[in-house]
């Protein structure tokens, strides 16, 4: 018995050996079907695909997280707490208080953040970097500033909501078609002023103080912390010369309880549109692409 017990062992260990190793199974990933690229559904897609990624870096950048999203609500919550929310003429004063900031939130989105931004990615390298990659100029600019404007129409609703939540402001129905074509105006608007702006900077250390010396001024004069009609008259016309006047204006006309129709003041408009063409011939003519230390 022992010796048939060895005898199987045996003729089992030599089929074992005979048998070649199994080769082993690759490994094959089943594949993922993928849509068509940006690039393939055509330019308007392709400028929506880079605006997120825009977005995206506006989110995770705090300092522009701060000065586009936060500052603004504060100043309202600092404006109805020091000076109140009492009525003027069967008005409240957060009912003023309201567009004029909404304007210091579109123009802080649109144009002091792009402003900064641009000169320092241009001065980095980054500007350069883009340039040389296949997609047109044209599509990394209008991403950028599609992602100005929907930042600008979101804190203009979230200022909107917490106004009249917290402060009792009301916005006439009918005039919401003025507060945003006068928003999305103003926004491209100072979108390309930024872009102008960009080319008499030298450095990303004078962005800052240049945009504050610039803008600071005239959010004064133009009705965005005081009501223009305390201003001296000189001061006023010195003010209805800069964009940021009629940006303003726009947004009180159509925040205004006795404002009528549509809510659009088309002076505004055309001022704010000439503004527009006057910053689109600058960024044309004299926008780059290259850091100043190397160009110039």
């Amino acid at each position: 018995m022992i010796l048939l017990w060895l005898w199987r062992r045996w003729r089992r260990h030599r089929a074992d050996a005979a048998e070649p190793d199994a080769a082993p199974t690759a490994f094959r990933p089943t594949p993922i079907r993928e849509g068509p690229s940006a690039a393939a559904r055509g330019p308007l897609a392709l400028v929506v695909h880079q605006a997120r990624y825009d977005l995206l870096g506006v989110l995770r950048n705090g300092q522009s997280r701060f000065f586009t999203l936060i500052l603004p609500i504060l100043f309202l919550v600092i404006f109805c707490s020091v000076f109140g929310n009492g009525k003027v003429h069967h008005v409240r004063l957060s009912t003023t208080y309201v567009p004029g900031i909404s304007a210091l939130a579109v123009i802080a989105s649109s144009f002091v953040n792009l402003v900064i931004s641009i000169t320092a990615q241009r001065e980095t390298g980054v500007l350069k970097r883009r340039r040389a990659t296949p997609i047109s100029a044209w599509i990394l600019i209008a991403a950028r500033t599609l992602t100005a404007l929907g930042t600008s129409l979101v804190v203009v609703a979230v200022l909107l909501a917490v106004g009249r939540v917290a402060y009792g402001v009301k916005l006439p129905t009918s005039t919401i078609p003025g507060v945003a074509l006068t928003a999305v105006v103003g926004s491209v608007t100072f979108c390309v002023l930024a872009y102008a702006l960009t080319t008499a900077i030298s450095n990303e250390d004078a962005a800052q103080p240049m945009v504050q010396a610039i803008m600071l001024p005239l959010y004064f004069i133009s009705g965005v912390f005081i009501a223009t009609s305390v201003l001296p008259g000189w001061l006023h016309h010195v003010a209805e010369v800069f964009p940021v006047e009629h940006l303003a204006d726009g947004l009180h006309h159509a925040f205004s309880p006795g404002a009528h129709g549509s809510g659009i003041v088309w002076s505004d408009i055309g001022v704010l549109g000439i503004w527009l063409a006057i910053g689109l011939a600058v960024a044309l003519r004299r926008f780059s692409w290259l850091p100043k230390t190397a160009s110039g």
